[in-house]
């Protein structure tokens, strides 16, 4: 079997702060949403370029605390224009992993945490500054 594409499923618990946190905050935007009636928990997609989560407020679909790790380029990039956002419920520090990469993690309000890395390459990423971690 090949997969075409893995999609992560988050368990949210409101709306409100998981927009505030995937759209405002993240920059994903979203895809489209569906609610089985008005006043009904949501199913989401939220989308960043070719990353795609699926956010969901149904107790039976996912369980908070759940861990997605993706590899990607523009990594420390991403990292200072979350941190030029000043969001105050959000400041990840930047490292230089065991594994060679560039990479930092954001944990959502429901206990969901997304980690970002990049290939640490010398000539690309030699001069970051990263945070100690102990």
């Amino acid at each position: 079997m090949k997969a075409d594409q893995i999609i992560p499923v988050l368990r949210i618990f409101d709306y409100q702060k998981a927009l505030e946190f995937y759209i405002d905050w993240l920059g994903f935007e979203i895809a489209w949403e569906h609610r089985f009636e008005e006043n009904m928990p949501a199913y989401i997609e939220v989308k960043k370029e070719n990353i795609i989560l699926h956010l969901t407020e149904h107790h039976g679909d996912a369980s908070p605390g759940s861990s997605v790790f993706i590899w990607g380029e523009g990594v420390a990039d991403y990292h200072k224009e979350l941190i030029d956002k000043n969001y105050k419920y959000n400041r990840p520090g930047l490292e230089k992993t065991f594994y060679e990469a560039v990479s930092f993690t954001v944990n959502d309000p429901f206990g969901n945490k997304i980690i970002f890395n990049e290939k640490f390459v010398e000539t690309k990423h030699g001069t970051l500054k990263f945070d100690v971690i102990e």
